[in-house]
C-alpha cells in the first residue's frame, strides 16, 4: 500500500503537487519563486504550516489509539479464559494484524509522508520490509473481516451442523490460509521478481507499478474478500429474514385460545384445548434471535466500513498502473490514511456489539486499581 505526502502547504499560493521536490530560489526583486511551476510567493515557506502540524497531530493520535485499542483487545482474549474460544480466536487473529499496522507500518509511512520532496530516505532494504509488511498487515487484516463475516453466517444458517468443534477447526483453518495468502501477496515481487519497491535514482518506496502484480494483489488483497462479504452478508440477510419471519408466523394467536399473561412485555403462554400440543409464545424476540440479529448488525457495519475505508484506495491502485496515469499525491494520502483507518475501526465495531468485552475491559482495569 503505496505511501504518499499528506503535507499542505498554508501560504497564499498553493505550490503544485508534483512528483518532485520544489526548489526555491529569490527573485533579483526579493520574492521566493518556486521552480517547478513558476509560481511567485510572498516570502519564504514556513517547514510546517498549522495546518500541517495539524494534520500530523491527528495521524499521530490515530496511530496511538489503533494500537492501544487492539492491544487492549488482545489482552482482555488472552487473560480471560471465557474468550479463549470461537469466535474470538478469529478476533484476536483481527487485533494482530491490526497491531502491527499501528506498530510497523503507519509510524514509517508518517516519516515517508513528512520527508522533503516526498523521498524515501531509509535506504533500499527497510525499504523491502516496510513495504512487505504493510501488505502483508493491511492484506490480513481484510481477509480477518472477511473470515468474520463468514464465521458469522455459518453460525446464522448452519447452527445445528456447525458444532463447536467444526466451529474450531474452521476458524483456525481461515485463520491459517488468511495469512498464508498474505504473505504470499507481499513478498511475491520479491520471490519472484514481480518488479521493485524501490527507485534509487528518484528515492521512492512504494508498492510495485508492474500492472499485472498491480492486477493480482488488489484482486487478491481487496476485490476478492469483497465480493466474499458482500455474498456472505446478503445471505445472512435473506437468512435472518426468512427465520424471523417463520418464527413469527408459527406463534400466531390461535382462536379460542385461553392466553395468562405475567406481565406487560412478559413471555406469553398459550395453551390449546384442541390438540394435545402446548404452544409457547414470546411477546418479544426469543434469546437466540435478539443474539443473531446483533450479530447480523455487527457484521454489516463491520463490512459497511471495511468497504468505505479502502474501496478508494484500491481503486486507485489498480487504475493507476493499468493506465499509467497517476493522482495527485494528496489524494493518494487521503486514500491510504483512510484505509488504515479501518484498523482503527475494527474493534471498536466488534467490541460495542458485545457486552461481554465491555465486562472484560471494566473488570481488567478494576483489577489494575
Amino acid at each position: 500500500m503505496e505511501a504518499a505526502n499528506l503535507s499542505v502547504a498554508a501560504t497564499a499560493v498553493a505550490l503544485p503537487l508534483g512528483s518532485e521536490a520544489c526548489s526555491i530560489r529569490p527573485s533579483p526583486g526579493g520574492v521566493v519563486w518556486s521552480t517547478p511551476g513558476a509560481a511567485p510567493l510572498p516570502g519564504r515557506e514556513p517547514p510546517f504550516s498549522v495546518f500541517t502540524v495539524l494534520v500530523v497531530t491527528l495521524l499521530v493520535l490515530l496511530i496511538a489509539a489503533t494500537f492501544l485499542w487492539n492491544l487492549l483487545v488482545l489482552v482482555t482474549i488472552l487473560r480471560v479464559r471465557a474468550f479463549h474460544r470461537v469466535p474470538h480466536n478469529l478476533v484476536a487473529s483481527t487485533a494482530v494484524s491490526d497491531v502491527l499496522v499501528a506498530a510497523l507500518v503507519m509510524p514509517l509511512s508518517l516519516v515517508s509522508e513528512l520527508s522533503a520532496g516526498r523521498r524515501w530516505r531509509l535506504g533500499r532494504s527497510l525499504c523491502h520490509v516496510w513495504i512487505s509488511f504493510d501488505v502483508l498487515c493491511c492484506t490480513a487484516s481484510i481477509w480477518n473481516v472477511a473470515a468474520i463475516a463468514l464465521d458469522r453466517y455459518w453460525t446464522i444458517t448452519r447452527h445445528l451442523q456447525y458444532t463447536l468443534r467444526t466451529r474450531r477447526r474452521a476458524s483456525a483453518l481461515m485463520i491459517a490460509l488468511t495469512w498464508a495468502l498474505s504473505a504470499l501477496i507481499a513478498l511475491a515481487p520479491l520471490l519472484f521478481g514481480w518488479g521493485e519497491a524501490y527507485d534509487a535514482r528518484r528515492q521512492r518506496c512504494q508498492v510495485s507499478q508492474e500492472p499485472s502484480y498491480a492486477v493480482f494483489s488488489t484482486c487478491g488483497a481487496f476485490y476478492l474478500p469483497l465480493g466474499v462479504v458482500l455474498f456472505v452478508y446478503w445471505k445472512i440477510y435473506k437468512a435472518a429474514k426468512f427465520r424471523f419471519g417463520r418464527r413469527r408466523r408459527a406463534v400466531l394467536p390461535l382462536p379460542a385460545t385461553v392466553q395468562v399473561k405475567e406481565a406487560p412485555q412478559e413471555a406469553e403462554m398459550v395453551f390449546t384445548a384442541r390438540r394435545p400440543v402446548v404452544a409457547f409464545q414470546m411477546s418479544g424476540d426469543s434469546w437466540r434471535e435478539q443474539k443473531e440479529k446483533r450479530a447480523a448488525v455487527m457484521v454489516g457495519i463491520l463490512i459497511g466500513v471495511f468497504v468505505l475505508c479502502w474501496i478508494p484506495f484500491f481503486l486507485a491502485e489498480l487504475i493507476s498502473p493499468l493506465c499509467a496515469c497517476s493522482l495527485p499525491p494528496i489524494w493518494k494520502s487521503i486514500f491510504l490514511w483512510l484505509g488504515y483507518s479501518n484498523s482503527f475501526f475494527n474493534p471498536l465495531i466488534y467490541t460495542a456489539f458485545n457486552k461481554n468485552y465491555n465486562n472484560a475491559f471494566r473488570s481488567l482495569f478494576s483489577k489494575q486499581r
